[in-house]
């Protein structure tokens, strides 16, 4: 039997990576594991000189960052609070690396992600964290589908 003992989940905070957490959580109360939440804050493209911007780029990633921890404190319903143990944590940068980065750091041995489903040019232009994240991943992933999102075949 393979040994569960830490669960990372990424969350964008979406109806996608809620229902993903509901499979982390089981696997996380099922094994005994730790969970380890993470939210990625992603690196904003504000260009250089652009008018009338006069507010700090540090105060928008300050801002970001207390909206993240309120949310992240509230995903996890209090009845798993007293069941398993669970890391919060809170990034920033281009999220697939980030993923990978934390599940080598934290010796994860396995990620349980949401995939949104884009398909055709979304797809092609935003690319897929989950796609990034299974193909680089040093542990298994767990790719979770929204039970009523429609795929749609190329």
């Amino acid at each position: 039997m393979i040994n569960i003992e830490r669960i990372l989940f990424p969350t964008d905070f979406s109806e996608c990576a809620k229902h993903a957490l509901k499979y982390a959580l089981s696997f996380a109360t099922e094994r005994k594991a730790k969970l380890y939440i993470l939210h990625v804050i992603p690196k904003l493209n504000i260009p250089v000189g652009t008018g009338g911007i006069t507010y700090p780029v540090s105060r928008i990633y300050d801002e970001m960052e207390k909206d993240a921890e309120k949310k992240i404190h509230r995903l996890v319903p209090k009845r798993f609070l007293e069941q398993i143990k669970i890391e919060n944590i809170i990034v920033r940068g281009t999220p697939y690396l980030e993923i990978i980065k934390t599940a080598k750091k934290y010796d994860i041995d396995l990620i349980a992600i949401a995939t949104h489903g884009r398909t055709g040019i979304v797809h092609a232009m935003l690319g897929s964290t989950a796609e990034k994240v299974v193909r680089k991943a040093p542990c298994p992933v767990l790719c979770v589908k929204h039970p009523e999102h429609e795929f749609v075949l190329p």
